[in-house]
């Protein structure tokens, strides 16, 4: 491993983080707030660090996949570990352990909070947290690479271990102009958000806020009413329109802009998430219409979490867990579904569920035909062995967080309703649970244990797996 390479990378992405953290000191500067302080102490102090470890730059720049998943799976964790500090300085988390998992559901766009009010939290601390989201969605390493140079080449290693999605690509050749170009077109979507919930009297700290929130499908509040305090069916509707629009793959968005609409329209995993969105808003809307005074006001719940729900972002305009059962078991599956690939969404991925059936289709073809000699194909394209081994592995560990962590937060007295949601929202970076941890309830009760173990699995599952669990593979240290 090229070690002076991968601490000198992890210093410039402490120095970037330093930077970001000036932004909420100017927020707490402009509402008069002591927060601002804190958070300037935090910057200085991460800057210093990042200089020490990026002083010099290593003659020997490579940057193979080892270094690659080495990069994302130590960054995000220092990069959490840096960002909590300010909650602790200011008082208003004191708790490191709280502090943190606050921070890890930030960056990797969970949504789940420990907070049981936000009514003493600072605007600058508000800020922080959707702005986590925002930087957590695309991914900090994407932004680096893309507008700060960190290696003269191979940073596609870098991009591949942070993106989310069975298979990654490159819209132009070179690997920065390519995250240059996600970037534009994800700053260019917040800020038409932003625009539109302004028209719905929406007030512009709230709108930038929530739109940070919905970009990044994050969803943390920014009161304790959430979204639902707004009480206004066209913020509603703006939400979720681009709460889907963001759980899109971003190269589609690009053809899309750029005209080759027909190309977008092939895609078989756009396809395949409108269709579960469709299919899922006319059966919970169907199923609630009883507690509505009408199908159209079902709709508009129905919905609204649906789109949070498989996007991950975690937003929620109404108590679920007063649904019928059904509803809530189609929630719960679209956790595990989640949204496209090369998205800001979590989950599994619509396109590796869409792999997976078609896999077993083939094989099932096979029993009957065993002579018979085909190939998977997917997006127009032959699926390799290599493609498919790497989304078995994946659902392999996958399952072994899953268990893990949910046989840990089975020694909580809780019921398994609520430690199962946990697990299944925190390992997905969907955000609320059910019952206890559902949308009016939070993970502040938890032990320390249950929240470690609930931060492992929330980057765990923002990183797809690799990049975490390889940090305590023995081999992966050795030079």
């Amino acid at each position: 491993m090229n070690r002076k390479m991968v601490v000198f990378t992890i210093g410039k992405l402490l120095k970037v983080e330093a930077l970001l953290l000036l932004l909420p000191c100017i927020v707490g500067v402009i509402y008069h707030e002591q927060a601002a302080i804190a958070y300037l102490v935090v910057a200085v102090f991460t800057f210093l660090v990042g200089t020490l470890l990026s002083w010099k730059k290593p003659k020997n720049q490579n940057i193979f996949a080892k270094e690659g998943f080495f990069i994302v799976g130590i960054s995000w964790t220092l990069l959490s570990l840096f960002g909590a500090l300010p909650f602790m300085l200011s008082g208003e988390i004191p708790s490191f352990t709280d502090a943190f998992f606050e921070t890890v559901s930030g960056f990797t766009t969970t949504g789940s909070s420990i907070l049981p009010t936000l009514s003493g939290i600072s605007q600058a601390s508000l800020f922080w947290r959707s702005f986590t989201h925002w930087i957590g969605g695309m991914g900090i390493l994407v932004f680096t690479v893309a507008f700060i140079p960190i290696a003269s080449g191979r940073t596609m290693h870098i991009l591949k271990a942070e993106m989310p999605g069975p298979i990654i690509g490159k819209l132009v050749s070179k690997v920065s102009v390519t995250a240059r170009i996600l970037y534009v077109i994800y700053t260019v979507l917040t800020l038409i958000q932003i625009l539109l919930l302004m028209l719905g009297d929406m007030p512009i700290f709230d709108s930038i806020l929530n739109s940070f929130a919905t970009a990044g499908t994050g969803g943390f509040a920014m009161s304790d009413a959430g979204i639902a305090g707004y009480n206004s069916a066209y913020i509603d509707g703006v939400l979720t329109i681009f709460m889907i629009l963001f759980g899109i793959n971003f190269n589609l968005i690009y053809f899309f802009i750029f005209g080759k609409i027909l190309l977008v329209l092939k895609s078989e995993e756009l396809r395949g998430y409108l269709a579960i969105i469709a299919l899922s808003t006319l059966l919970i809307t169907i199923n609630i219409s009883s507690q509505y005074p009408s199908y159209l006001k079902a709709f508009r719940y129905a919905a609204f979490q649906v789109a949070s729900i498989i996007t991950t972002t975690g937003f929620t305009t109404t108590n679920y867990d007063l649904w019928p059962m059904f509803s809530q078991v189609i929630l719960l599956l679209l956790m595990f579904v989640g949204a496209c690939a090369g998205s800001t969404g979590g989950g599994i991925k619509v396109s590796r569920i869409q792999i997976l059936i078609k896999h077993a289709v083939q094989e099932l073809k096979k029993i009957l035909h065993s002579h018979s000699v085909t190939s998977l194909r997917y997006e127009g394209e032959t699926i390799s062995a290599k493609t498919m081994g790497s989304i078995h592995a994946y659902l392999v560990l996958y399952s072994l967080v899953f268990i893990s962590s949910l046989l840990i937060l089975s020694l909580e007295n809780s019921s398994f309703q609520t430690i199962f949601s946990a697990v299944a929202t925190c390992i997905n970076n969907v955000g609320p649970g059910f019952e206890s941890v559902g949308p009016t309830g939070n993970f502040g009760f938890l032990s320390d244990v249950s929240k470690w173990t609930l931060s492992f699995a929330m980057l765990a599952g923002r990183l797809e797996m690799f990049p975490m669990l390889l940090l305590f593979s023995k081999p992966f240290w050795k030079s």
